[in-house]
């Protein structure tokens, strides 16, 4: 196995036990992307030699950090004081802030070292970058963490951080086959991290295993508690598959992932039952954008004010929409957000932890959107921690996946049950394009990737 094919948690193992240089890893990280990017295009700015610097810098130290010598992609709406930040947008080209955003000062100060910027649809919100499913690159990778997924699936690095508004970490972590995590709202500091809507973003992990994403995000934060729960799989006892509104917009291959999950745990003898939210929770899925909206429009003021041209219709269309939009409908959506916050504080300690589809289905073909998120603006609204896992392929041999949600601050439980889950399920094998075409013509020369474990 080549270093770029190890698990960030594997890899930190082997350099703490100097049985891997951070520059042997980050060296395989380089090579792989240069065979792949052209393909992949998950980045948006790289610094192979600033990064060669700091992973001999981490050799010639002892080890110290929860990171320490792995490299780490940053989505390009956090904030770097040593790499350009274009938060998606012409209207940012070069820039560069003065300062990291906090969690990439607390991820530095853990040992990781940031490698590049991975690319951002516009602003974080739906119109997408140039990034392309690594599995299939007919497809989108989902958004608006779709550089940070595909980099972590394709191998080009072991970890990457992402932001989630509506479904911006968990959908594109099911269509690229990796896990995502969005812990609670408000878990960390969002300092340095461009806002679009102040009441929904929260910072996220992605990683190739479920104790990887949860290494990240305990060094986003400083938050050990997170491996430590990772690191103790506690079998579910209690566990609701639960069906929304947007229960007529998932493909077939969704609900076999999900009743896939539900038949193993019930035969692993955990209590499985079926539930809808409570009832006034029906409607947030049509108030999510009502509340996201009108704080972009507030958010995004100065852009849309001072450079609407460089802005694409899509986001233009939406700031304007927002900017109309009355005080009193924003006011009503966000008294019924407190409402179901409210009822689902006492419901949702009763129900164990909650299985429902990660996204619609496979990943869409073509690259004109970044899929549905009809399965996440809810759980966004809420503030609820989610982990989105791979559980099988679909159809078209692409990733499907499964996301848990847990009550409010009850990561420790919901990262224990994910291991535990990942561990009963073993992980999936996908097949890319590079295998396809190998397939499909045997005498190519052209290389193949080894896939799953």
């Amino acid at each position: 196995m080549t270093p770029h094919d190890l698990d960030a948690s594997e890899a930190a193992t082997l350099i703490r036990a100097g049985r891997l240089t951070a520059v042997r890893l980050l060296e395989s990280c380089l090579e792989r992307i240069a065979s792949r990017e052209n393909e992949v295009h998950a980045w948006t700015a790289l610094d192979a030699a600033r990064a060669l610097a700091a992973a001999r810098d981490c050799d010639a130290r002892p080890p110290a950090g929860l990171l320490h010598g792995l490299p780490i992609g940053v989505k390009d709406v956090i904030d770097t004081a040593d790499l350009p930040t274009a938060y998606g947008s012409p209207i940012y080209q070069g820039h560069r802030p003065r300062a990291d955003a906090a969690c990439v000062a607390l991820l530095r100060a853990e040992g990781a070292f940031v490698l590049g910027k991975t690319v951002t649809a516009e602003f974080a919100t739906s119109f997408p970058g140039p990034t392309r499913n690594p599995w299939n690159t007919a497809h989108t990778p989902g958004g608006s963490s779709s550089g940070s997924a595909a980099a972590v699936a394709d191998r080009m690095v072991p970890l990457a951080c992402g932001t989630q508004t509506a479904g911006s970490i968990v959908r594109p972590a099911a269509f690229c086959g990796v896990v995502g995590f969005k812990p609670t709202f408000g878990w960390t500091s969002r300092q340095g991290v461009k806002q679009v809507a102040e009441s929904l973003d929260t910072l996220g992990s992605f990683g190739r295993s479920v104790t990887d994403a949860a290494l990240m995000a305990a060094a986003m934060a400083k938050r050990p508690s997170f491996m430590q729960a990772a690191a103790v799989p506690v079998a579910p006892q209690r566990v609701t598959v639960v069906r929304t509104d947007a229960a007529d917009e998932a493909q077939p291959e969704a609900w076999s992932a999900l009743e896939t999950v539900a038949q193993r745990l019930s035969a692993s003898g955990a209590c499985v039952r079926r539930a809808e939210l409570p009832t006034p929770c029906q409607r947030l899925g049509e108030i999510h954008p009502q509340i996201e909206h009108f704080e972009a429009a507030r958010a995004l003021a100065f852009e849309h004010a001072s450079a609407p041209a460089q802005l694409s219709e899509r986001l233009r269309t939406r700031l304007e929409h927002g900017l109309s939009q009355p005080e009193a409908i924003y006011r009503a959506a966000c008294a019924v957000a407190a409402e179901c916050r409210a009822a689902v504080a006492c419901w949702v300690r009763d129900q164990g932890v909650l299985l429902t589809p990660s996204a619609t289905g496979e990943a869409p073909a073509g690259l004109a959107t970044t899929g549905s998120a009809a399965f996440n603006r809810r759980w966004s609204l809420l503030g609820l921690p989610c982990l989105s896992m791979p559980v099988m392929a679909g159809p078209n041999g692409l990733p499907v996946g499964v996301q848990l949600v847990a009550p409010w601050h009850a990561e420790g439980a919901l990262l224990a049950a994910a291991v535990w889950i990942e561990q009963m399920l073993g992980r999936p094998r996908f097949a890319d394009d590079v295998t396809r075409r190998a397939r499909a013509s045997p005498r190519s020369d052209a290389p193949t990737r080894s896939v799953g474990d």
